[in-house]
């Protein structure tokens, strides 16, 4: 189902809605267009293109920022959807420190992984392989991964999302 990505008056992402809740919050002006999709939507009068992202019209304070979900497509999007020990397409996750060692489930512990190179690894750590990460895993930070941590972006999002810590969760 097409979504549409809401950007506060300050033009910071919220979050997503579906096509048709965003063209009810553009109709009653709490909102205005910023970028149209490639959905019309014909009526007896006409016809309309649905927005794909919209601004709405008054800022919304946030009181809570929660911290991003741990999930596999988020980290899928941390990780630029790669293997973080070759590069190559990740398929599985991986526990850096095994969880049957003691290893946690967290953001931190947790990396995108190809079949082959998760097999390798197995149940053990870094050091006994003789292997290094690259760059440290760490959680995602910035109010872009509310939505890069729930799906696959469109395309028209990717220049509202970069500003707000989507560097690499984007391609």
């Amino acid at each position: 189902m097409p979504q549409t990505l809401v950007l506060n008056a300050t033009y910071e992402p919220l979050g997503v809605v579906s096509e048709r809740r965003a063209l009810i919050l553009v109709l009653n002006q709490r909102a205005t267009t910023i970028e149209e999709s490639d959905t019309v939507l014909h009526y007896s009068g006409g016809a309309i293109t649905l927005p794909a992202v919209i601004k709405l019209v008054k800022f919304v304070r946030i009181p809570y920022r929660h911290a991003v979900p741990l999930s596999r497509r988020a980290l899928f999007a941390r990780d630029g959807g790669r293997c973080v020990y070759c590069a190559a397409p990740a398929t599985s996750i991986d526990h850096v420190i095994p969880r049957s060692r003691g290893g946690s489930h967290n953001w931190e512990n947790v990396v995108s992984a190809c079949h082959k190179c998760n097999h390798q690894k197995a149940d053990r750590t870094l050091k006994e392989i003789g292997w290094k990460l690259k760059t440290l895993p760490r959680e995602p930070a910035g109010a872009a991964w509310r939505i890069l941590g729930t799906g696959k972006p469109d395309t028209r999002w990717i220049s509202y999302l970069r500003p707000f810590g989507a560097e690499h969760g984007v391609a």
